[in-house]
């Protein structure tokens, strides 16, 4: 799997990206200053599809895969394709607090830490769907180091279309999440354009 070693300040300042939103810690006002350029129509679309990608740890190949199941499905693709990428695995195991980061939640999800539903799901890309059960293996529940994990993760504001239980490490899934849930500026539409040329 192909990794990019660009770090992640340096990534997020040119995406126009505040660290915070991706569970990463407090950044110093001298990485926080945005440069002024002049961008093209390709670049802005180019920047946004950029910007989805490295939220969610998204290589191309698959990314791509997320805009054509949007194209394919009834409704606004741009916020279904937001849809696809909120529902995935990984990114509700960190939104549920269970993580610090995302790229932290797929580490946990490989590692065969997390069950959907009772069953073991190593799949970070797993969609979720409207009644899941997210939850750590029952083996980890009573494991120190897990217990630890979770622990030290700062108090973070679990989106409405799920429920979490950080004292029994487990979450559900009450609704697919709209795009009002999404909070990080991004247009998405600019990625929809980008791809259908």
């Amino acid at each position: 799997m192909g990794k990019s070693t660009t770090p992640i300040l340096k990534r997020c300042k040119k995406l126009g990206l505040n660290p915070l939103v991706l569970g990463y810690g407090k950044v110093s006002k001298r990485n926080q200053k945005e440069t002024r350029r002049k961008r093209s129509e390709y670049g802005l679309q180019l920047d946004e599809k950029q910007k989805l990608r490295f939220i969610y740890g998204v290589l191309e190949k698959q990314f791509r895969l997320y805009y054509e199941m949007a194209v394919r499905k009834p409704g606004i693709t741009g916020e279904i394709m937001l849809q696809l990428l909120e529902s995935r695995l990984d990114n509700v195991v960190y939104r549920l607090g269970f993580a610090k980061t995302r790229s932290e939640a797929r580490q946990l999800v490989n590692h065969g830490h997390i069950t959907v539903n009772g069953k073991k799901v190593d799949i970070p890309s797993y969609l979720i769907k409207a009644g899941d059960v997210v939850s750590f293996k029952e083996k980890d529940k009573s494991s120190s180091s897990i217990k630890k994990l979770v622990a030290r993760i700062e108090e973070r504001k679990v989106p409405a279309w799920l429920e979490s239980d950080k004292d029994n490490l487990s979450g559900k899934v009450t609704t697919l999440p709209s795009r009002s849930d999404i909070d990080y500026d991004v247009k998405e539409q600019l990625v929809v354009e980008y791809y259908s040329k």
